[in-house]
């Protein structure tokens, strides 16, 4: 009886342990045709439900080397995900447009399909599966 506690301790023990250690995957995000260095490059990473509809599930910026912006999510569990950027080039910390709705700054989406309109999720998708994925989105 004393072996079979034992074995079952140690087994939860190491279930937690082995829980605790699991990581989600990393999306490492670059831009590479940042035009200038002013403001920042802000990124949002979106699931169907928030895809230019709500918050975005993760967010993060990145300053402006030599024409290139790169972040990293972190932590993302496996599913479909899109990407959008904007270079923020006044630093408020949101997209500008025109009085006509035309955008003011340079962005981007996940797949670089840049048509008329704004960005639609069928185009943006892209599948996070048990791998750490590199992207990269033109402006």
């Amino acid at each position: 009886m004393k072996t079979l506690v034992l074995f079952l301790t140690m087994t939860a023990i190491n279930f937690v342990t082995n829980a605790q250690d699991t990581e989600g995957i990393n999306i490492t995000v670059t831009v590479p045709n940042v035009s200038s260095s002013d403001g920042a490059v802000l990124f949002g990473l979106y699931d169907e439900a928030t895809f230019m509809k709500a918050a975005p599930i993760q967010s993060t910026k990145s300053e402006i080397k030599d024409g290139i912006a790169t972040i990293t999510f972190t932590n993302i569990i496996p599913g479909e995900y899109g990407i959008t950027c904007v270079h923020d080039a006044n630093g408020n910390e949101r997209m500008d447009f025109e009085e006509n709705g035309m955008p003011k700054e340079s962005y981007g989406v996940s797949n670089n399909n840049m048509s008329f309109g704004p960005p639609m999720w069928i185009d943006a998708k892209f599948e996070v599966g048990n791998e750490d994925l590199e992207l990269e989105i033109r402006f």
